[in-house]
């Protein structure tokens, strides 16, 4: 299949549009029409695991960290990144990066993270602003249906665990068309009134070409009349972090041996206890301590992350649990969510993971 294919399929999952300003997640070597027969994925993308695609015949490296954050001026190998960059052009393997934006999506890391410590009633912990947006237009009332259809179909209309959500309302709408028009009823030169429903309905902002389009075939009119308005809903859906439940409190000691337990770790990093039993469970994977106080906000007795630096144990105050369990071992399920997503629409398609550890910390137990 072509690059472009799978890649599609990977940003209707998580939009490269709700990754952060810093990331550079996305298509980072290769062609949009590459054709490709099997795909790796893995952590982080190193030498080794260019050399392993080459080895196993993979046209294409899916990895959840992007192998380029900033510029590179110079391709002479002198660093990891240079030569990982060279190698997959000089073999032509694609490199593709699935970093923040499956982070921030509610299926995404965060998700695999409580599902695999068995948390209840899951929810983003810091909800974005500033990623939805309303539609407005007036429709002739014998295409509304239409109009409104065409529009969920397109994307819009979603909010939480409803879909097809729009507020209608009739009304008489007019216009005179000049002598080059051709108004789909009246005539040029008259004025014209119509009785017209006012549609309303929210929108991820990314999706704003394809709603647009959507409405301009689906309306009948020569032109289509439209209001776009930017919101500062928070979008529940899209977001940092995840906050859940166990469904049994367990004490502050058992919880961390069964954290241990499921996420597969040789040591934890934490904070004092509290003398307090473990409910609800806040967790980021990777470097998450700006959502500390999203996580004590949120009623939460421990967060789980990576990354902490000394001082910033002591901002959980006893309020909170912190418990750092590294950063690879934070994310390491990623791998076996993008295999499962990207076989289950892709049936014929081989997909291996990757046999290299990518963990650069190694433990001294």
């Amino acid at each position: 299949m072509k690059l472009s294919h799978l890649t599609a399929y990977l940003e209707t999952i998580a939009p490269l549009a709700y990754q952060e300003d810093y990331d550079n997640a996305g298509l980072i070597v290769g062609h949009p029409d590459q054709e490709i027969k099997q795909v790796l994925i893995a952590l982080d993308c190193l030498e080794a695991v260019v050399d392993e695609a080459i080895a196993t015949n993979c046209q294409l490296i899916i990895s959840h960290h992007p192998i380029v954050f900033k510029g590179l001026k110079k391709f002479n190998g002198k660093t990891y990144v240079e030569r990982v960059v060279e190698k997959a052009i000089r073999h032509n393997i694609a490199l593709y990066a699935i970093h923040t934006n499956l982070d921030n999506v509610l299926t995404g890391v965060n998700a695999r993270i409580c599902e695999t410590l068995e948390l209840d009633n899951c929810n983003i912990l810091a909800p974005k602003q500033g990623l939805l947006k309303k539609l407005v237009t007036y429709v002739p009332t014998n295409h509304v249906d239409q109009v409104r259809n065409a529009l969920f179909h397109a994307g819009a209309g979603n909010i939480g665990n409803y879909s097809e959500c729009s507020f209608n309302a009739e009304g008489t709408g007019t216009f005179k068309g000049n002598e080059d028009s051709d108004p789909y009823v009246g005539e040029p030169g008259v004025r014209h009134t119509e009785e017209e429903t006012r549609i309303e309905t929210v929108y991820p902002a990314n999706l704003e070409s394809k709603i647009l389009m959507a409405l301009i075939l689906a309306h009948p009119y020569e032109e289509v009349a439209y209001d776009l308005y930017t919101l500062t809903n928070q979008h529940q859906q899209i977001g940092s972090g995840m906050i859940g439940e166990l469904e049994m409190a367990m004490d502050e000691e058992d919880f961390l041996y069964h954290l241990k337990e499921k996420m597969h770790m040789p040591v934890i990093r934490h904070t004092a206890f509290t003398g307090k039993q473990i409910k609800k469970v806040a967790v980021c994977g990777g470097a998450g301590s700006f959502l500390l106080k999203n996580a004590i906000a949120a009623g939460a007795d421990i967060f789980i992350t990576a990354d902490y630096k000394y001082h910033e144990f002591f901002d959980a105050e006893g309020k909170i649990i912190i418990a750092d369990i590294g950063h690879f071992e934070s994310e390491q399920f990623t791998q076996q969510l993008l295999l499962e997503m990207i076989q289950q629409k892709f049936i014929d398609l081989p997909v291996r993971l990757t046999s290299v550890n990518t963990n650069p910390v190694r433990y001294f137990i």
